[in-house]
C-alpha cells in the first residue's frame, strides 16, 4: 500500500473512531502527526479547508521529519491573504493589526520579564498579533504569534467559532476592558444568550453579539469611535478639552506647555485615539447605523450621547487627581527624573509612589469601566465598577496628598 493511501486509511480510521463524520484530502504529514499530535489533526478535518488544501499550503514542504521540525513555517497574515483578500485588507487597516505595535510603544515594556511578553504569559499573550514584516523579524516579536488564528483559531480555523462572542472573550475581559462582562450581563448580551439555550439559529437570535456591533456585515476592520483611550482632538466642548490637555500631558502626547511630543506618533501609529473630528465621527456614523438596524434614530443618538457625556464626567474627575498628583512633583514631594511635573500614565504600574498607582488604577481601571461599560448599556458596571470608584479614588488621593505634604513638612 503507497504512503498516501496508507495515510488516507489512517486518517478514516481515525475519524471513524473519533465519531466526526467528515471525510478530507489525505496528506502524507499526517502519517507522523497521529501519532504525535492527533488532536491538531482532527481540528484540521473539521475544518472545510481541509477539502481543498493541507498542510504544506500554510506551513510548506521543508518540514519532512522529526529531524528538521524547525523548517515547518509557522502560518501569519500573509498566508491567510492569499485565500482571503478582502478580509485581510479589512484586518491590516483595523485596530487588531496594530496590538503588537501598541504593546511595543509603551515606555516599560521592555522592563517585562521575557515570558510577560515575548512568551506570551502577559500583555503578549493578547498583543502578539499584527505587526509590519520589518517588526516580525525582530528577535522580540513572539515566535507563536498570532493574527487570523486569534478568533479562528487553529487548526479547525471555523467562521461559525469566531461568530460567537466567546471567540473575543480571552483579549476583552478583566481589568481594563471587561466588555465580555459587560456585555454578557447586559440587556443585549442575556437575550442573545438565552436565544442561543433555547436553540434558535445565530440569525435567529434577538440580541446583537460582540460581531454584531464591531464587525457589521464581517467587516473585519474592528474600529470604534473613541478609541482605546477614550480620547479625540480636537474638542469643541472647551471645559472638555481643558481636562482632555491635562489628560495628554499625563499621558506625556504634550509637553507641559500642550505642545505636542514625539509619543504623538506613537498614538496615531497605534490608532488609540481620534485625532481629526472627520475620523471620530465617520465612526460614529458607523455605529448609528448598526445600531439603528434594531432601535430608532433617536434612542441610538441619546444613548450614544449620554455614554459620551459619561466619558466626559471621567474625564473630569481623572483631571482633578492628574493635577494633584502633578502638584506633588512642582513641589518636590515626588521626585521627577526628567523634571517634568507630569506623571507618565503609559508607565502604567512602574512607579514607587502609592498615589501614582492610585492614579493609575483610576486611569487603566475606573475610567475604562465607566464609559466602556455606559457604552455596552450595563449601568451597574459603568457605576460600581466604573465612576463610584473614580470618586472614591479621588478621595484617596486628595486625602494621600495631604498626608505626603506634611509628612514633607515635618522634614524640614
Amino acid at each position: 500500500m503507497g504512503r498516501v493511501k496508507l495515510s488516507g486509511l489512517l486518517v478514516f480510521i481515525f475519524f471513524l473512531t473519533s465519531g466526526s463524520p467528515i471525510w478530507a484530502k489525505p496528506s502524507s504529514c499526517e502519517d507522523c502527526h497521529l501519532k504525535v499530535t492527533p488532536g491538531i489533526v482532527k481540528d484540521f478535518h473539521r475544518s472545510k479547508m481541509s477539502e481543498t488544501l493541507t498542510c504544506a499550503s500554510c506551513h510548506g514542504r521543508e518540514h519532512q521529519s522529526a529531524n528538521d521540525v524547525d523548517k515547518a513555517k509557522l502560518p501569519s497574515i500573509e498566508t491567510c491573504q492569499r485565500c482571503h483578500p478582502k478580509q485581510a485588507k479589512q484586518y491590516m487597516s483595523g485596530k487588531h493589526f496594530l496590538g503588537w505595535i501598541a504593546l511595543k510603544a509603551m515606555p516599560t515594556t521592555h522592563l517585562q520579564p521575557e515570558a510577560f511578553i515575548k512568551g506570551r504569559k502577559g500583555c503578549g499573550g493578547c498583543h502578539s498579533l499584527g505587526a509590519t514584516a520589518e517588526a516580525k523579524r525582530q528577535p522580540d516579536y513572539p515566535k507563536y504569534a498570532m493574527d487570523c488564528q486569534n478568533c479562528h483559531t487553529r487548526h479547525a480555523f471555523s467562521k461559525a467559532e469566531a461568530q460567537e462572542p466567546e471567540a473575543c472573550m480571552t483579549c476583552h475581559m478583566g481589568f481594563d476592558h471587561p466588555q465580555w462582562e459587560m456585555w454578557s450581563s447586559s440587556k443585549h448580551g442575556v437575550i442573545y444568550r438565552l436565544d442561543r439555550l433555547m436553540g434558535r439559529a445565530i440569525d435567529e437570535r434577538r440580541g446583537p453579539r460582540c460581531q454584531t456591533c464591531h464587525m457589521p456585515d464581517g467587516d473585519h476592520r474592528v474600529m470604534t469611535a473613541w478609541g482605546f483611550l477614550g480620547l479625540r482632538l480636537p474638542e469643541k466642548d472647551k471645559e472638555w478639552l481643558s481636562w482632555r490637555l491635562t489628560i495628554l500631558k499625563a499621558f506625556r502626547v504634550l509637553d507641559p506647555q500642550g505642545k505636542p511630543t514625539d509619543r504623538l506618533e506613537v498614538i496615531k501609529a497605534g490608532k488609540v485615539a481620534r485625532l481629526t473630528e472627520e475620523e471620530w465621527q465617520a465612526e460614529r456614523e458607523k455605529m448609528v447605523r448598526t445600531c439603528q438596524r434594531c432601535h430608532n434614530s433617536a434612542f441610538v443618538k441619546e444613548q450614544l450621547h449620554q455614554a459620551d457625556m459619561m466619558l466626559r464626567e471621567a474625564d473630569r474627575l481623572f483631571a482633578q487627581a492628574i493635577e494633584i498628583v502633578a502638584s506633588l512633583r512642582k513641589e518636590g514631594i515626588i521626585k521627577s527624573e526628567d523634571n517634568n511635573p507630569y506623571p507618565d500614565l503609559l508607565r502604567f504600574y512602574e512607579t514607587p509612589y502609592k498615589i501614582e498607582q492610585l492614579l493609575y488604577m483610576m486611569f487603566m481601571d475606573y475610567r475604562m469601566k465607566t464609559f466602556q461599560g455606559a457604552f455596552h448599556m450595563n449601568p451597574d458596571y459603568t457605576t460600581w465598577y466604573g465612576y463610584a470608584k473614580m470618586k472614591k479614588t479621588l478621595v484617596e488621593i486628595k486625602e494621600l496628598a495631604q498626608k505626603m505634604r506634611h509628612q514633607a513638612q515635618e522634614k524640614i
